[in-house]
């Protein structure tokens, strides 16, 4: 096939069948993706669709076969959804009543899908697979440094959030089965969470294509269903209400004196308001933001369409909106009122030494070691967009910038105060953007054949605005809630 794209032009054509032997064959031929001329095709049944007017090697580079399938693909979307989240939905149930932390799962999670839906039809309609191109394309260089911005933010906060529990779980994990001490050089996190950046995480974010990452996704998914089957197997071995110091008990602590009479504290609520209350909304969307992975996962997608992208999301989401519940409610019902912004450090307050929470906790470890590579793709894809898009690639300037990335995220891991202000401060900011924002706008802007009177764009535009406000309403309760622990830290006592 050396036809210029030019010449391609001729040759547009629907999609053709995944099954197909060869349908790479025809992939660079399919309708532009302005579409016009062929605006009776349905574009759910559409590739993603290429621009005539593309040099050759720009146009080959841009839209050459993917290489990822079905499955690998749910995995690698898995993986990028669930991550340290799930360590913090148990006490965003704890802080919003089991009714009220559902009924804030199902919303959150068909709005992620709803933005998936909108951002892979923006992307067929203004022509870009890149999220930051497509920001450019609506609104300029304000649009791109948005969507930059965003992303960076996010997953910058996403791993942190990873390494932050490699720093702190790590040294118990060694601890224990090495019966070390504190002072021993290798139970300092900082050495830790150093080495496990340049030993593991850094050779596997150097490789090249997403697709290879699926087989470490699926192991790192198979790590966190290790997690839940524990979270749900201790609620039924560890007593409630709690002993009272609540440290070292065994499983036979439950015929103990706390636990003849019936005790408040083991009632579970459906719903519940305090102070802690505003960090369940962003705690939820941090934890099913995978937006920035959702375009480069498409670009990687053998025999890709717009449908096939769309049921990739569909499956990884419901699998993940499942474990979600489950964790988060067994978590609960386990420690009630007593449950931690960090599920595991819950359960080390309670067990010092058990041998299944350490087997957990080494999972855990090897699940979010193994997301920070898939994490980090969007990251370096958008700084690379910042330095110049039309550039070839290269290998030193691929290195440079994840060594780069790498070395700031740990710098940042240092000064990280809780994980829940992680959680609280991107899911408010980056995530609402990722979510509401950004792929509403984006779409009101680029998706041209549809009237603003129509259907999709008035829900569009209401979903922007939904966005607006769930982003400013929570990120004001949460300032206002360390203005507050601030003050009565500085403030303890009358003798202060």
């Amino acid at each position: 096939m050396n036809k210029t794209p030019t010449e391609m032009h001729h040759f547009n054509a629907p999609d053709m069948d995944s099954s197909s032997s060869n349908s790479n064959d025809y992939f660079p031929t399919k309708v532009p993706l302005n579409g016009l001329q062929y605006s009776d095709i349905d574009a759910e049944s559409q590739n993603f669709l290429a621009d005539p007017h593309l040099g050759k090697k720009k146009y080959d580079e841009e839209y050459r076969p993917g290489s990822a399938t079905f499955g690998m693909s749910v995995f690698n979307l898995g993986n990028a959804i669930m991550g340290s989240g799930i360590l913090g939905l148990a006490y965003a149930m704890a802080n919003t009543g089991i009714a009220l932390f559902v009924i804030l799962l199902v919303a959150v999670a068909i709005f992620s899908l709803y933005s998936v839906h909108l951002l892979l039809k923006t992307a067929n309609e203004g022509g870009s697979l890149v999220y930051e191109q497509l920001g450019y394309k609506a609104f300029g260089m304000p649009g791109k440094l948005a969507a930059s911005c965003s992303i960076t933010m996010q997953n910058f906060g996403a791993m942190a959030s990873y390494l932050y529990i490699v720093k702190y779980e790590l040294p118990i994990v060694i601890k224990a089965f090495l019966d070390a001490d504190d002072s021993s050089w290798y139970t300092n996190g900082d050495y830790l969470v150093l080495m496990v950046t340049v030993g593991i995480i850094l050779p596997l974010s150097l490789l090249k294509n997403l697709g290879y990452l699926g087989y470490t996704s699926g192991f790192s998914l198979l790590c966190m269903v290790f997690f839940l089957i524990v979270v749900i197997y201790k609620k039924f071995k560890i007593p409630c209400p709690l002993p009272e110091d609540f440290i070292n008990i065994t499983v036979n602590a439950s015929t103990s004196h706390h636990n003849t009479t019936e005790d408040a504290s083991c009632k579970p609520k459906y719903f519940v308001y305090n102070s802690q209350t505003v960090y369940a909304v962003p705690i939820l969307t941090f934890a099913f933001v995978c937006h920035p992975a959702i375009l480069p996962m498409y670009e990687e997608l053998k025999d890709r369409s717009r449908r096939k992208m769309q049921n990739v999301a569909n499956v990884s989401f419901l699998g993940m909106f499942i474990m979600y519940l489950l964790a988060a409610l067994f978590g609960y019902l386990t420690f009630n009122e007593a449950v931690e912004p960090e599920l595991l450090h819950t359960y080390s307050r309670v067990y010092q030494s058990d041998v299944v929470l350490l087997i957990v906790r080494f999972a855990v470890l090897i699940a979010v070691t193994l997301t920070v590579p898939v994490v980090l793709f969007p990251i370096r894809t958008s700084v690379n967009q910042l330095m110049g898009a039309s550039k070839d690639f290269s290998w030193a300037r691929h290195v440079g910038i994840t060594v780069a990335l790498l070395v700031s995220v740990n710098i940042l891991v240092i000064f990280v105060p809780t994980i829940r202000d992680i959680f609280g401060f991107i899911g408010a900011s980056a995530a609402a953007m990722l979510i509401f924002i950004l792929p509403s706008a984006f779409y009101i802007k680029l998706v041209q054949k549809e009237s603003m009177k129509s259907v999709q764009k008035i829900g569009a535009t209401l979903f922007l605005i939904m966005g607006v406000l769930v982003m400013i309403g929570s990120m004001t309760l949460i300032i206002l809630d360390w203005i507050h622990n601030a003050g009565a830290s500085e403030n303890p006592g009358d003798g202060h």
